[in-house]
């Protein structure tokens, strides 16, 4: 079994400290910073054995080196991204294994954000952590790859278990929500997740994590094949792959 506690760091970015209940071994996903990660850890396992990096950007690894030198870890990584890691110790590749003491975890190897861009599925603890290339109601902008790219790695999760609970690397709900409900404007599961946001908002509470057989009905992005949408756009013709792409384009500007 795995615990994940939300750290939120910087002014909207979240870190996951996590941990192996069998094992006691314990890691932080994505710290973006040194101060608030190294306070959680303080205060529940004082010790972190492994530094998870989804990928290279600064609000994703801000932390890396001075939580490396306070507690020894280990820092696991693209190998793709190895030489713009921050202290990078284990490189992964595509279907590589990492485990988290009893917690097994499959790279998967997402582009599109960034070109050595990760997630880490446990298939085992029902958990995947992917950075900013999918989002809750969202998915990431595209800075390094291709919007085939994107869509082929947002393909790649949409085919996991309905049941896997989606931890990524941004508070972006509302405003993602906000885009969403301007095209699928009859979709009324979406309309339900933009109130519940709006109220654990309210409440101070993080929306996430996000089960992804919601984000499958309610995620615009996991949604170019509805007619719907398409009629909306007025691409009824168009393949998944445009639509997604016109999507990106006008989430972009919103």
């Amino acid at each position: 079994m795995l615990d994940v506690s939300i750290i939120k760091c910087l002014s909207d970015n979240y870190s996951y400290l996590i941990r192996d209940k069998k094992t006691n071994l314990v890691g932080v996903v994505d710290p973006s910073e040194f101060n608030a990660v190294d306070l959680k850890i303080s205060k529940t396992y004082k010790k972190l054995d492994f530094i998870l990096n989804t990928h290279h950007h600064n609000d994703h690894v801000g932390g890396n080196m001075d939580l490396k030198k306070k507690y020894n870890s280990k820092i696991v990584c693209s190998s793709y991204d190895e030489s713009r890691i921050p202290g990078a110790d284990i490189k992964k590749s595509d279907g590589d294994p990492f485990s988290l003491g009893e917690t097994n975890f499959k790279i998967i190897h997402i582009p599109g954000h960034t070109l050595g861009h990760i997630a880490f599925y446990s298939k085992k603890a029902n958990v995947i952590f992917t950075g900013d290339t999918l989002f809750s109601l969202g998915c990431g902008r595209i800075f390094e790859g291709t919007f085939e790219q994107m869509f082929s790695s947002l393909e790649k999760i949409k085919n996991l278990s309905k049941n896997t609970m989606v931890y990524c690397g941004h508070e972006y709900t509302n405003k993602n929500g906000q885009f969403c409900i301007s095209i699928d404007k009859e979709n009324t599961k979406l309309r339900d997740r933009i109130e519940d946001a709006k109220s654990k908002t309210q409440k101070k509470l993080p929306t996430l994590p996000a089960a992804l057989g919601e984000e499958l009905e309610t995620n615009i992005f996991f949604r170019c094949d509805n007619k719907k949408i398409k009629s909306n756009l007025k691409m009824d013709n168009a393949s998944k792959l445009e639509v997604f792409t016109k999507l990106r384009n006008l989430k972009d500007k919103f």
